[in-house]
């Protein structure tokens, strides 16, 4: 915290006086990484809900 009888620290100027565009279009990270996938954890992109669904225990009927 700053104390009251401390002098002012000088602002540099620089990225504080840059435009910055902030439209829609705008990305700043991607929703998803290539890494993040299926593939990407070297797996195949098939899903086994059904297999699941199927095979679900007793006590769930």
């Amino acid at each position: 915290m700053k104390r009251a009888d401390e002098p002012p620290v000088p602002r540099a100027s620089g990225d504080d006086d840059r435009e910055v565009d902030l439209s829609e279009d705008f990305v700043v990270l991607p929703e998803q990484t290539a890494d993040d996938t299926d593939r990407g954890w070297g797996e195949y992109a098939r899903s086994n809900d059904d297999r699941l669904l199927a095979e679900r225990p007793p006590h769930w009927d």
